[in-house]
């Protein structure tokens, strides 16, 4: 069984930058889509970007451009690299990771973007 820990959260000002990390042990990524969700208080969690097994990508609008998803199956750890920070990028991050079986995700880790 997989278990994920997410970090690299942090108060950043608008425009800064940080890397996600989500760091799997247990077993291998090879054969997971991983995906990274975001919930703002008094908001429904959300898509931010996905990354399938071969490595094809995808992002939400609100952050293409911006964010950069990115795997590491050697380290079996999963990156969200965020540029161009905005206050309404502000919530908790989690990832997750889809295979055969069940989903696994991160206990999340909040990003908090203000001057």
């Amino acid at each position: 069984q997989l278990q994920l820990v997410e970090s690299g959260g942090g108060l950043v000002q608008p425009g800064g930058s940080l890397r996600l990390s989500c760091a799997a042990s247990g077993g291998t990524l090879d054969y997971y889509a991983i995906g990274w969700f975001r919930q703002a208080p008094g908001k429904e969690r959300e898509g931010v970007s996905c990354i399938s097994e071969g490595g094809s990508t995808n992002y939400a609008d609100s952050v293409k451009g911006r964010f950069a998803i990115s795997r590491d199956n050697a380290k079996t750890t999963a990156y969200l690299q965020m540029n161009s920070l905005k206050p309404e990028d502000t919530a908790v991050y989690y990832c997750r990771f889809t295979g055969r079986g069940p989903d696994y995700w991160g206990q999340g880790t909040q990003v908090t973007v203000s001057s």
